[in-house]
Order: structure tokens, then C-alpha cells, then sequence
């Protein structure tokens, strides 16, 4: 069951980032969705996105490795 949550926990901000690339990209080819009132607001809300939801992923899988000691000697807990 905890597996089960770890992975809706992490599908919330990979949903989330690939929502920000299809604004982006959206931006690119002019269509405007509809909550937004400009293309420029757009397309930064959807960098904001596609950023946080990509670190959030990439902390998650960081934290991982450094706690099973996978990482570079530089990236490891001192103790």
C-alpha cells in the first residue's frame, strides 16, 4: 500500500510537468488556453510547471539513491 502511495505521489508532479510542456508548446504554435488572457503568461506558468514538477521527480529519485548509496562519493552524506 505504501508503494501505491509513493507512486500517486509521484505521478501528481510528472502529470503536472507534462501539462507544462503542452502549454509551452501550445504558446509556440499561438493557441491560447483558456484560463489564460496572454500567450506570455502562459507559457511562464507552464515553465513553472514543467520546472517544478521535474525537480520534485528528480529530488524524489535523488533522495532515493542517496539513501541506498548509489551516488557519487561527492554527493554522499558526510558523517
Amino acid at each position: 500500500m505504501i508503494r501505491i502511495i509513493a507512486l500517486v505521489i509521484l505521478l501528481i508532479p510528472g502529470f503536472l510537468a507534462a501539462y507544462g510542456i503542452k502549454l509551452m508548446r501550445d504558446m509556440t504554435f499561438g493557441i491560447l488556453q483558456p484560463p489564460f488572457p496572454y500567450l506570455w503568461l502562459q507559457f511562464l506558468l507552464g515553465l513553472l510547471f514543467f520546472v517544478g514538477g521535474l525537480s520534485f521527480v528528480a529530488g524524489f529519485i535523488f533522495y532515493r539513491d542517496r539513501k541506498r548509496n548509489k551516488v557519487q562519493t561527492r554527493f554522499q552524506n558526510k558523517k
